[in-house]
C-alpha cells in the first residue's frame, strides 16, 4: 500500500516514477528519490494542464522565412575598441558586417545579468537574473559623459586585455564598473532614467545589486528581512542606498539603448537559459517559487555518460501557477526586447524538468512535469506581442510529444548536423540549422582530433565510438582526406552541404570560420577555457578573411532573404 500511495502522491505532483532512457529502456527511479521531491513540494498545487485558460494562437512566424545568419558568442568577438571582451557595439559591428554579406540574421549567447560581485562567473547559462542584462557588454566609451581622462586612462588599460586570449571577467568587471562610476558620479547621465524608475521588476533587481554590493551573495549575512524580501526592508535599503539604487537601475537602461541599436541593423536571435544562480537575483525576487533542496540537470545520454548536475535550483510547477506564472512571464518580456528571435535553451523544460536532490548523483534523479500547455501559451503570447520568431533547444532526451506541440505552436526546433543521419533537405522547415552547437566540438576540433585528445586528457571518457561516426560522416561530406588535415575546402563543403537545408534559418559558427580547434564550452569539465576563449583574430581581421566572405556567398545563394 505504501508503495501505491507514493505513486500515486507523485503522479499528482507530476514526479515521474520511472522514465526511458536514451537507449529506450525504462528506468526506476529510487524511492529515496520520490520522497524527497516530493518533501520538497508539500503545498504546491497539482500541475494538471488547465482546460481554461485563454490560448494565444502560435508563435509569431512569418509564412516565408528562410534567410541564414551567423552564431556568435559575442564575449568571444573583440574589436580593437573593446575592453576585453565583446560587447554590444561589436555586436553591432558583426550585424553590419554580416548584413553586407547578405546575411538575415545573427544568434548570440545569453546576455544575462552576473552578480554585481568581483568575482564574475563566467557561464552566460549561471545567471543571476534571465530578466535583466549584464553591464560586462556595455561600450564605455559609447555612453554620453564618457570622455573624461579618467575613462579615457581606464580605457587603455582595458584595450591591452585583448592582447590575452583568455578572457579575464574580473578585471574587465572593475574596469567597466570603475568607468561607469566616474560617468554617474559626473552627473552627466543622471536625468536619463525617465519613467523605468516606475517599473516594479526593475526596482526589485536594483534593490538586489545594491544589498549583494553591501553585504555579499551570502543571504545569511543580510538583514532578516532583506534576505526573505519583506517590503518594509526593501524600502529601507532604496532609501539608505538610494544613489546606488538608482546606478543600477541606469545600467539596465544603457544596456537596453545598446542592444536595440545593435538589432536595428540586423534582427538579433537572442538566448534564454534554462536556470539562474541559487545566490542570484531571480532566486531572491521570486524565492518562494524556487526549490532550494535540489539541481536540474540531465540523465546520462550518448555524450555524456555520468550525466549531468547544472546546479541550477528548479521552480515547482504547481507554485509558479498559483501565482499566476509571473517570474516565468516577466522574464519572456525582458528577453523579447528588442530582439527579432528568442532561443529558449533546453525547451523540453516547459514540459519537464530532471530533478536531482542535493547529495544524490544525476543518475538517481528523475523527470517533474510542468503545465506545458499553459506555458507553451504564455510562450506564444509574448512572442505575437514582440513580434518575434522562438526556437526550443529540443537537443538531447525528447519525448515525442514535445516536438509534435512546439510545430503546434510554430515553435523553431534545431537541427544540428552533429546528430542528425537525415539528408538536411529533409529537415523539417519548421527549424533551424546549423553544423555543430557551443557544447560541441567544431569541425576543426573534430577532424583534427584535437577535441578527443582533450576529453582523454581530462578524463572524460568520450565516446570515440560516436566520435569516429562523426568524423566519417564528415569524410563522406567533405570527399577523401588525410587524417588531421583540415582546409578550407572541408569548411567550405560542410556549409555547402549545410546550407542545403529546408530550415527556415540556417546558422553559421564564427568559431568554424576561422578553423577555432577548440569548442566554446566542454561539458562535465571545469576548465578556465570554458565561455572564456576570445576569438584567435579581432573583428577587423575577421572582416576581411577570405573563408567568413567565401562561407557568406555559399549560404546566401542557397538562402533568399
Amino acid at each position: 500500500m505504501a508503495i501505491i500511495d507514493l505513486k500515486r502522491r507523485a503522479a499528482s505532483k507530476g514526479v515521474l516514477t520511472d522514465y526511458v532512457d536514451h537507449t529506450g529502456r525504462p528506468r526506476d527511479v529510487p524511492t529515496e528519490t520520490i520522497e524527497r521531491i516530493l518533501e520538497m513540494m508539500p503545498d504546491s498545487s497539482p500541475v494538471a494542464a488547465s482546460k481554461s485558460i485563454n490560448d494565444p494562437g502560435n508563435c509569431n512566424l512569418p509564412d516565408d522565412l528562410s534567410t541564414w545568419g551567423w552564431a556568435v558568442q559575442l564575449y568571444a568577438a573583440r574589436s580593437s575598441k573593446s575592453w576585453g571582451i565583446g560587447d554590444l557595439a561589436d555586436l553591432r559591428e558583426i550585424a553590419r558586417w554580416a548584413s553586407g554579406h547578405g546575411a538575415g540574421m545573427l544568434m548570440i549567447n545569453p546576455l544575462h545579468a552576473s552578480i554585481p560581485i568581483p568575482q564574475q562567473q563566467a557561464s552566460p547559462y549561471y545567471p543571476s537574473s534571465r530578466a535583466f542584462r549584464n553591464p560586462l557588454y556595455l561600450r564605455i566609451d559609447e555612453i554620453p559623459g564618457a570622455s573624461s581622462a579618467a575613462v579615457e586612462k581606464l580605457a587603455k588599460r582595458a584595450v591591452a586585455l585583448n592582447a590575452e586570449r583568455l578572457i579575464d571577467r574580473d578585471a574587465v568587471f572593475a574596469m567597466k564598473m570603475e568607468a561607469l562610476e566616474h560617468i554617474w558620479e559626473s552627473g552627466a547621465s543622471a536625468d536619463s532614467l525617465g519613467s523605468i524608475e516606475e517599473d516594479e521588476a526593475l526596482g526589485q533587481y536594483a534593490a538586489y545589486c545594491a544589498a549583494a554590493e553591501r553585504y555579499g551573495v551570502d543571504k545569511t549575512k543580510w538583514p532578516s528581512g532583506l534576505a526573505h524580501r519583506k517590503a518594509d526592508a526593501i524600502a529601507d535599503l532604496r532609501r539608505d542606498a538610494k544613489d546606488r539604487f538608482r546606478f543600477h537601475l541606469w545600467i539596465q537602461e544603457l544596456l537596453s539603448r545598446q542592444l536595440e541599436a545593435a538589432s536595428e541593423v540586423l534582427p538579433i536571435v537572442g538566448d534564454l537559459a534554462i536556470g539562474v544562480d541559487p545566490q542570484g537575483a531571480d532566486a531572491w525576487m521570486w524565492q518562494e517559487t524556487f526549490v532550494r533542496a535540489a539541481s536540474i540537470g540531465a540523465p546520462p545520454d550518448e555524450f555524456n555518460s555520468q550525466g549531468q548536475n547544472w546546479g541550477l535550483p528548479p521552480m515547482d510547477p504547481g507554485r509558479l501557477r498559483e501565482i499566476s506564472y509571473e517570474p516565468f512571464i516577466q522574464t519572456l518580456r525582458s528577453a523579447f526586447q528588442h530582439i527579432g528571435g528568442l532561443r529558449i535553451d533546453h525547451v523540453m523544460g516547459l514540459f519537464r524538468l530532471f530533478w536531482i536532490p542535493d547529495g544524490m548523483d544525476p543518475i538517481d534523479g528523475t523527470y517533474v512535469r510542468y503545465p506545458d500547455q499553459e506555458l507553451l501559451s504564455i510562450v506564444a503570447g509574448e512572442s505575437r506581442r514582440a513580434e518575434s520568431i522562438v526556437v526550443g533547444e529540443d537537443l538531447g532526451t525528447v519525448e515525442p510529444t514535445v516536438r509534435k506541440e512546439m510545430a503546434a505552436k510554430r515553435m523553431l526546433s534545431q537541427k544540428v548536423l552533429w546528430f542528425e543521419e537525415e539528408d538536411p533537405k529533409n529537415w523539417s522547415p519548421l527549424s533551424i540549422a546549423s553544423v555543430t552547437t557551443h557544447d560541441l566540438p567544431t569541425i576543426a576540433g573534430l577532424l583534427s582530433g584535437q577535441d578527443m585528445s582533450l576529453q582523454k586528457e581530462l578524463d572524460m571518457d568520450p565516446n570515440e565510438e560516436s566520435i569516429k561516426a562523426l568524423t566519417n560522416r564528415l569524410s563522406d561530406i567533405a570527399g577523401p582526406r588525410k587524417d588531421g588535415l583540415i582546409d578550407e575546402e572541408v569548411i567550405l563543403a560542410v556549409h555547402e552541404h549545410l546550407g542545403s537545408a529546408a530550415s527556415a534559418v540556417v546558422f553559421a559558427g564564427l568559431e568554424d570560420a576561422l578553423m577555432v580547434k577548440e569548442r566554446p564550452n566542454l561539458p562535465g569539465s571545469t576548465r578556465p577555457e570554458n565561455w572564456s576563449l576570445g576569438l584567435p583574430v579581432p573583428l577587423e581581421e575577421l572582416f576581411e578573411a577570405k573563408l567568413p566572405a567565401e562561407i557568406s556567398k555559399i549560404l546566401s545563394s542557397a538562402k533568399s532573404i
